[in-house]
């Protein structure tokens, strides 16, 4: 099956996805992945170093007659998001990505690709063993942890990397030239509960809100998709008064839009009827708000067997209305950047059992002093409802730089290879230049890469027709790296 993958062109760059897709490598799980990289490296008979994070940085010199130009990092991170849908059986943690091409995409079979960020390992990988594409002296940089935490970055120490240029190989659109990224900051409200025994002859439904599209939480969230946590709790809300909660279990990462959620109730007989009339009513109000852009969209609630245990009933209330009131999806437009947006939240995971309640946000904005805003916001409701909130994995958004000397090279070319200007713009995910530039605070900084569509969702796929023209964009950008300075 990835057999096919392998011969696609440029082989040397699909090739090496389908040798990085064999290696599982969830996030904070990287341990096989750091090895594999380091023995490809070490088998090429170049200095390859493992930092003390786990991060893998591999020297190259500079072919002949291109040692007078300024040396480069390639960068891009060696993790990927773990998304399956709900019927697909495949473990992360032990089973390579099985991949399919249909027709100018290449997909996985009901999982996550890893072409975020897959495809820009691969290219630098068919970079470091080709011996006939001209570059500067070359730093490869693998960072882990990207996409739940950016830990490689934040941990990589200064004066490591010689490099006066970086290329991030993690922009998702071919047309564009990235220039700047939104921070972020993860944003945890945890709390407790009572539980009390549900009379024998109550009545149980659970609920399950599935089918939504999901994907990016930052690049997605303009889309106005459909959040299963949130979708789920306004059913709740209205139900609110017909029912006691005994689980809730939505969401899977931070970083993915929620696509599904289920939840446990359980109501007196009496208050059956008008629970289901209440459900049906909003399950039609929700399913018709959003029949054009989710319409996979599955609302049900089934009876199932009564359990023992339930939240008492302050807690619901303050549950459902704390997280009515969290703020989910765009907060506010960027003034300066024409369709950015600059702050939004992603309520990523709710889980509500066992006492034990957690709602796990993420953050982003380009501006810090928004971003401090929001998460704010998001605390206040949290604290009102009486949780402790936390804020971790504080990351700074990278800046854009419209005189920087790659973006005029990048720029430059872009138009003579394809007749018509690039996109230069500012993203709203979170990239690793700007927490680079902390400690790289003068290397002059640009992201670019293939048409992937759908990443950190079970629809992600990257297009054939778009890696060749970004593979041919690569070797023209190595080969025109300006000359260092007298």
């Amino acid at each position: 099956m990835n057999e096919a993958i392998r011969n696609l062109e440029p082989k040397a760059v699909w090739k090496n996805f389908a040798d990085l897709n064999a290696v599982p490598r969830p996030s904070k799980k990287e341990e096989r992945v750091i090895a594999f990289m380091k023995k490809f490296g070490e088998d090429l008979g170049l200095e390859t170093i493992v930092d003390h994070i786990g991060n893998v940085i591999i020297r190259k010199p500079a072919t002949p007659g291109m040692e007078n130009r300024k040396a480069i990092v390639m960068q891009s991170h060696l993790d990927m998001v773990h998304q399956k849908n709900n019927d697909t059986q495949f473990d992360f943690d032990t089973q390579g990505i099985e991949m399919c091409v249909d027709g100018d995409w290449v997909r996985a079979k009901g999982t996550t690709l890893g072409a975020d960020n897959g495809l820009g390992v691969a290219t630098i990988m068919a970079i470091l063993e080709s011996d006939t594409i001209p570059h500067p002296d070359l730093e490869a940089l693998f960072t882990i942890d990207e996409e739940t935490g950016m830990t490689g970055a934040m941990e990589l120490k200064g004066g490591l990397l010689k490099g006066e240029i970086l290329l991030n190989l993690d922009t998702e659109e071919d047309d564009e030239i990235g220039v700047g990224c939104a921070g972020g900051v993860d944003v945890t409200a945890m709390g407790e509960y009572k539980e009390e025994e549900v009379p024998s002859a109550y009545k149980a439904y659970k609920i399950t809100v599935k089918g939504l599209q999901g994907g990016h939480s930052g690049m997605d969230i303009i889309k106005g998709l459909g959040n299963a946590n949130k979708m789920m709790n306004r059913l709740l809300y209205a139900t609110l008064d017909l029912m006691e909660i005994v689980e809730i279990r939505g969401g899977s990462l931070r970083n993915a839009i929620p696509r599904e959620s289920v939840a446990t109730v359980v109501m007196d007989p009496a208050s059956e009827e008008d629970f289901k009339e209440a459900f049906d009513r909003m399950s039609k109000a929700i399913s018709e708000e959003y029949k054009l852009l989710e319409p996979e969209l599955s609302i049900a609630a089934v009876e199932t067997a009564v359990p023992g245990l339930r939240m008492n009933f302050e807690a619901k209330k303050k549950l459902v209305h704390a997280l009515q009131a969290a703020h989910n999806g765009v907060y506010r437009m960027s003034p300066a950047i024409e369709d950015l947006v600059e702050t939004s939240n992603n309520i990523a995971k709710v889980a509500v059992h066992d006492g034990q309640i957690k709602i796990e946000c993420l953050t982003r904005s380009s501006v810090e002093s928004s971003k401090a805003d929001l998460a704010n916001t998001l605390k206040s409701t949290f604290t009102l409802a009486g949780y402790k909130v936390t804020f971790t994995g504080d990351y700074p958004g990278w800046a854009p730089n419209m005189d920087s000397p790659i973006l005029k090279v990048l720029d430059g070319l872009y138009t003579k290879m394809n007749g018509e200007k690039a996109n230069v713009a500012a993203c709203h995910a979170g990239l690793e230049c700007g927490i680079l530039g902390q400690n790289y605070p003068g290397m002059d900084m640009i992201s670019f890469g293939p048409n992937i569509k759908g990443a950190h969702s079970p629809d992600e796929r990257a297009s054939i027709s778009s890696t060749q023209k970004f593979w041919e964009f690569v070797k023209e950008i190595l080969a025109n790296i300006p000359k260092k300075t007298a």
